[in-house]
This record gives C-alpha cells, structure tokens and sequence, in this order.
C-alpha cells in the first residue's frame, strides 16, 4: 500500500511546475524517479541528435517545433518524502469554462468510419501493406482526480507493462503502461521488439489461436525490424512469437537480441526504428505521411517513444501506447490498431475500445 503522501508529492511537483518522470519497468519492483529540478529540459529537434545524450526522454509520433522530443536532464533521484506547496505555476487554460465539447460515442465513431474507409482505399490497392489508424477519446477530469494515485494505481494493476508519469512544462502531463519496447539495453547486450496483432483477454487466460489478420500483422513487424538491423551490418538474435498479456488485451511478440557497434550512436539507431510499422505502416515513409494528411488529428506524444536513456549505462526505450494526456479539464486517451487490406471495420473499433480501456480502468 502506497502512502498517500507519496502521490501528493508527485501531484505537487506538477503544480509546482517541476520537470519529472517516474516509472516502473516490467517485472521489476523498483519504482524509479528522475527531476530536473533547476533550469528547463533540452529540446530536440531531430532524433539523430539523441546520439551521446542521456536523460529522461519524452519524444513524439512526428518531431517538429510544435512538438519537440523533450530530454530531462535530472539533478535529483530520489522522489522526495514531502514537499511543501510555497508556489504553484499559471498554467495555460487548454478550454475555457463551459466551452469543453465532450464528443459522444457515435460521433467519434462516424469520425473513425470516414477515417477507415480512406485507410483501407491503398490497402486494398496494393499500394500498401499496413497502415496504421488511430483515434483520441476524452472525457472530463474529476475533480478529484490525482495523477500520482492514477500512477501507482497502475502499478499495481499492470505488472507486465511499463508504467509511467511523465510531466514538463513543454508538455503537460503524460502517463501510460506500454508493452512495447523500442529499445532496451546494458552492457553491450541490446533488444528491441515485434510487437503486433490484437485479441482481447477472456478469463484472464491468453488466447492460443491467432487468426491470419494477425499473424501477417506481427511479421511485417518483425521483417521490418530485421531489415532495419541488418542496414547497420547487425544480426540479431530471435525469439518468437509468442502470445503475451498487455493490460486489458493479448499481442504477438517477437524479442530481437542483438550487440551494438557504437553505443555512442543510439540516435542513430532510434532513427531507423520510430516509428515502428507498430504505430504506423509499410513501406514505412508513405504510411507516414499517409497518416499525417489523413488521420484528422495530432497524435502528439501518442506512439512516439518514451523512457532513460543512457549509452553509459542501461538504456529503456518504450514506444508509447496505452497512454493518456492529463490536461486541465480533461482526460485525453489514445488507441489504435493496425489495418490491413482484410481487416473489418467493426473488429477494429472494437479493438480501439479494449485499448482505451487500459487507461480507463485506472479511472
């Protein structure tokens, strides 16, 4: 049982305006805690510029001056016993009282049809293999709501994932529990992951059957990764697939092991990995900007990558899905789920619906 005085301090540091992350990786107990307590977090621009960095990352579906990829660079380690509350920032109202618009259900699923439709039009075309779609939810905050009691709630709840909080002022509050690692490491020993096909988790029990859809979902996945290895002359190791538990549903997944030849060079490889066709599609570069011009809105920090990087050190990258933005009025949760030329418009809402419920249970 977590003291409540534990999420107060974490619900104060943002108050207060304090850059900061805290999370827990799979399998482990530890909770871990970085902040930037003086001066503002590094921007950055471009992902090869993570190269020789290190520092809590925060980095976004696309990079721009809107959305830069954002580097804690801590001074303190330890989450602090208490706190007192002598100041608090002005934060920036993201609506005015009485002017939040709380789409229904069926509106945001008629947004999610004209979407699909345009999505499956090159699929079926041939023109391309996977194509990524997906979709925000908000609802109202209560007022009660606390975002260090919603972190170690899923804590608690979602053992397998990697469980984080993330705030800085450039941008806002984030928090999720993501199965998928972009890129994990220590000691010249490096993994990343082919993390792809949905089924919802019935009896708590895994399913053992995997239809087509999902089975050629999860190999372009992998076949893109192997490829995008064997650009920098590495052949890893594989494992897999094999079916996992990710929060409310069930994936297929592939464990790529593999040595770096320059660790001082993990910019370059994030590179060459985000966005993984996990979050966005093949052939990769016309699934991208297929996504900027159609999907309707901005993913944000949503299925960019999220975690410590350190070349020095040990190294955990995740991709961040399963999230939410924590705003003033609202609660901002995204999902999606790859679309291929066969799949069926009321299978894949329903699966945007059990991925939404990763972070609504925790409310």
């Amino acid at each position: 049982m977590i003291p409540e005085d534990r999420y107060k301090v974490i619900d104060t540091l943002i108050r207060q305006g304090k850059s900061f992350a805290i999370w827990r990786i799979p399998g482990e107990d530890t909770v871990h805690f970085r902040m930037q307590s003086s001066g503002s977090p590094c921007l950055i621009y471009t992902i090869e510029d993570l190269n020789k960095r290190s520092g809590f990352v925060i980095a976004p579906f696309q990079v721009s001056k809107k959305r830069p990829i954002v580097l804690i660079q801590p001074d303190c380690f330890d989450l602090p016993e208490s706190i007192e509350e002598k100041e608090r920032i002005r934060e920036k109202k993201e609506f005015l009282p009485g002017e939040i618009k709380i789409p229904s259900e069926r509106d945001e699923k008629k947004k999610y049809e004209h979407c699909f439709a345009s999505f499956t039009e090159p699929l079926l075309k041939g023109s391309q293999d996977k194509l990524v779609l997906s979709r925000n939810h908000t609802i109202r905050k209560g007022k009660d709501f606390s975002p260090g009691a919603a972190f170690y709630a899923a804590v608690k709840r979602y053992i397998r994932s990697y469980v984080y909080l993330c705030y800085t002022p450039e941008t806002g509050i984030w928090m999720g529990s993501t199965p998928e690692i972009l890129l994990a490491g220590k000691n010249g020993h490096w993994q990343t992951v082919a993390l792809a096909g949905t089924q919802p988790i019935r009896n708590e029990e895994i399913p053992q059957r995997w239809d087509d859809k999902n089975w050629r979902e999860q190999q372009l996945v992998a076949f893109y990764i192997r490829r995008q290895l064997a650009s920098l002359g590495i052949q890893p190791e594989e494992k897999g697939p094999y079916a996992i538990r990710a929060g409310e549903v069930s994936h297929l997944k592939s464990d790529f092991l593999f040595s770096l030849p320059d660790k001082e060079k993990l910019g370059d490889v994030l590179s060459l990995l985000h966005p993984t066709p996990a979050v966005c599609g093949l052939p990769k570069e016309t699934a991208y900007q297929f996504i900027l011009k159609h999907e309707g809105y901005d993913r944000s920090y949503y299925s960019g990558f999220i975690g410590w990087l350190n070349p020095e050190d040990k190294t955990d990258l995740y991709v961040n899905l399963r999230c939410m933005h924590i705003g003033q009025e609202v609660l901002t949760l995204y999902a999606g789920g790859g679309l291929l030329a066969s799949s069926v418009l009321e299978d894949e809402w329903q699966e945007t619906m059990e991925k939404l419920q990763t972070m609504q249970r925790l409310l």
